[in-house]
């Protein structure tokens, strides 16, 4: 884990100025907050302080897609651990919260504003042919039951699966994004991505194991 500087990393007075703008696209949000000129480093509760009153939806796509995107070391590790509460606030109907040991990890600001270089262009061709629609997927109850899919996909993003990240981490992106945009076309397609991804995960999890199995018994003369 990251240890924070002693200075503040974002101007929550300037970011605040834009971010308080409900009209504002995340694309637009996620620019703002990299171009703000505070310290060197910001950390996930800086993050959770400039997003304010912001949907749970905003929060999960920017904790999920790094994971299914190239990043440097370590951008996974300290952006992926908030999934499991999110998801499972989202599940809960709560706001979002997260505890102090996730909050004081932290990015360098060139880190943060190359994980946003990578994103905004896809998503703000994302952004423009979304619209509301099959809003009721988008509403309760039916978040709940979103929540559930999504919690069950940050838990195996989280296994140590080879190549279990990505497919979980899209999955989690596309839903999240229907969610903040009420398309609920976008949240049938994430729901579909994340229980194939959950089927795909779980044949590599049983291929590795008859693997073992076979190395076991082949090369080492063990009986199962």
């Amino acid at each position: 884990m990251t240890k924070l500087d002693n200075r503040p990393a974002i101007d929550a007075d300037a970011v605040a100025a834009v971010t308080d703008d409900q009209h504002l696209r995340l694309s637009e949000l996620l620019t703002a907050i990299a171009a703000n000129d505070g310290g060197e480093r910001i950390s996930v509760g800086d993050l959770l302080e400039a997003l304010r009153g912001r949907a749970l939806g905003a929060l999960i796509f920017i904790f999920a897609v790094p994971n299914a995107l190239p990043m440097p070391p370590g951008v996974s590790a300290i952006l992926g651990a908030p999934l499991l509460f999110l998801t499972a606030q989202l599940m809960l109907g709560m706001r979002p919260w997260l505890p102090s040991l996730i909050t004081n990890r932290s990015l360098s600001r060139t880190e943060f504003q190359r994980v946003v270089a990578t994103i905004v262009p896809w998503l703000a061709r994302a952004e423009g042919i979304m619209r509301p629609r099959f809003a009721f997927l988008a509403r309760q109850p039916s978040i709940n039951l979103v929540g559930l899919l999504c919690v069950v996909l940050a838990i195996v993003l989280f296994l140590p699966i080879p190549l279990g990240n990505m497919l979980p981490s899209v999955a989690l992106s596309i839903m999240s994004l229907g969610l903040l945009q009420r398309d609920g076309l976008w949240v049938m397609i994430g729901a579909f991505v994340g229980l194939a991804s959950i089927v795909i995960v779980w044949g590599v999890v049983w291929a590795l194991v008859f693997a073992t199995l076979y190395l076991l018994t082949t090369f080492f003369g063990f009986t199962i």
